[in-house]
């Protein structure tokens, strides 16, 4: 037992003051992004007053209140996202047990020791507050295992975000999926009836002799054509259905909402580009992939702090005496201070191999940051490429619908008058199946394109009564 009294609050003023100690570990940057200044494609139309897509809650930038309510259904039941929120609540308990190391652990303690001697044995027994083996960080490894442990957690944070976006822009797609191939349902019944009755009258043509045996034959095949591509559509529905149902985590619900036509699905905000400097720093993965990197710059301080004295503190206040049953008695307050310094002078080299392990997984972390800006911006040129080139597509295949269509009545008309064969009606009607299904495509296509550029600009994390000012927390840097 220590000989001299000293100021009961000794451990915990320490750790105060140091609390507010630097760290080792390197001052972080982050890395220049490893992209061009500007998106291709960006265009330079955007409207006076577009809300970036971060910004933009999903809620106002969907108008179909159907998929509104889907979405709102897998928020709520989707088994990914909810794994991402479980993922932070451990990484919260995780840096919430790193961040206790910070402080002095204090409890109730009682022990006993017996030392034999040449002069006999000597005991001592004490109970009371105990404090055992707190560190005093004065090289900031704590604060660095603790730095490290907070952007783990925020890295979580980033990463439920990325899953929610995720989430939503597939519920959208899956949803102008099924919408396509309820159109491209509607296009095949009406080209099924309509090769339908032309083969009857082909048939009753050739039954009387006003039409050969390879008119009847063709208009069989082309019957027999619609009728296998119903049957794959309902097929391409059904899969399509069960995928929007696991991503709900529960089936279609009976009572949604009228939805829009496709035809207007296309119609949502204009979403500014903006420079990816602006944009891809805001995206939840490549947040994420930050604070990872944040996280391996912090171990470095812990390696380096390492290599110098690392000093313990245990200290006990309470009863002593050198009788068990002298405990607690008068007379018999007492307290031990026994502070240990350890510096390291032979390790086998841990150290420094703990000290490169980190650097290395610090360039590690630099290289999964830039491949994540690197994927974002080419996610981005892509919508954009989309956005600047379906629109044009989408109405040349509207014009190329309509002259089909005109070209089917012609040949029509000139095959019951005799100037034309029916091998014209039937190419012409086969060429206007063709160009309806490419249409219902190109025009799902670029809805779907639209909601692409909405995640890969960053949107849908926030919520529409999130306030839009203020970014999220970081780490320490």
């Amino acid at each position: 037992m220590a000989a001299r009294r000293i100021f009961p609050g000794l451990t915990l003023v320490a750790a105060a003051v140091l609390a507010g100690c630097g760290t080792l570990a390197p001052d972080y940057q982050r890395p220049a992004a490893p992209v061009a200044g500007a998106f291709p494609e960006a265009g330079g139309t955007t409207a006076p007053g577009a809300v970036a897509a971060a910004d933009l809650p999903w809620q106002q930038f969907f108008r179909d209140e159907r998929l509104k309510r889907l979405v709102g259904i897998a928020l709520a039941n989707n088994r990914d996202l909810r794994v991402a929120v479980l993922n932070i609540e451990q990484a919260r308990a995780q840096y919430g047990v790193q961040r206790a190391d910070l402080f002095p652990t204090l409890g109730v303690g009682v022990s006993g020791n017996r030392v034999s001697t040449d002069s006999g044995i000597n005991s001592t027994y004490q109970a009371g507050l105990a404090v055992s083996s707190y560190e005093l960080d004065l090289f900031g490894r704590v604060r660095s295992l603790n730095n490290a442990a907070l952007a783990s957690y925020l890295a979580t944070e980033e990463a439920r975000k990325a899953v929610q976006i995720g989430l939503i822009a597939s519920v959208a797609n899956g949803y102008l999926a099924l919408q396509a191939d309820d159109e491209l349902l509607r296009v095949t019944r009406e080209t099924l009836a309509t090769r339908a009755e032309s083969l009857k009258l082909t048939q009753l043509r050739f039954d009387v002799g006003a039409s050969s045996q390879l008119d009847l034959r063709q208009a069989q095949s082309l019957y027999e054509a619609a009728r296998a591509t119903h049957a794959q559509l309902l097929r391409q529905r059904a899969q399509d259905e069960n995928a929007l149902v696991l991503l709900l985590g529960q089936p279609l619900p009976g009572d949604l909402p009228a939805a829009l036509p496709l035809s207007e699905q296309a119609a949502l905000p204009e979403l500014p580009a903006g420079l990816p400097s602006q944009v891809l720093t805001r995206r939840p993965d490549v947040l994420q992939a930050e604070q990872q990197l944040i996280a391996a710059n912090a171990r470095i301080g812990a390696a380096r702090a390492a290599f110098f004295p690392q000093i313990t503190l245990t200290a006990t206040a309470g009863s002593a005496s050198s009788e068990l049953s002298g405990l607690f008695k008068g007379g018999s307050t007492g307290w031990t201070f026994a502070p240990q310094l350890l510096m390291p002078i032979f390790d086998a080299g841990r150290n420094r191999a703990n000290l490169d392990s980190a650097n290395a997984g610090r360039d590690i972390a630099v290289a999964q940051y830039d491949k994540a800006v690197q994927a974002a911006f080419r996610e981005v040129a892509d919508a954009l490429a989309g956005r600047a080139t379906l629109g044009e597509q989408l109405a040349a295949l509207q014009a190329q619908v309509k002259a089909e269509q005109g070209r089917v009545e012609l040949a029509e008309l000139r095959y019951r008058n005799g100037a034309a064969s029916y091998l014209d009606l039937l190419d012409a009607q086969r060429s206007l199946f063709a160009a309806q299904q490419s249409e219902v495509q190109v025009r799902a296509l670029q809805a779907q394109n639209l909601v692409t550029l909405y995640r890969v600009l960053g949107g849908g994390w926030r919520e529409a009564d999130a306030t839009t000012a203020a970014p999220a927390a970081s780490a320490p840097r």
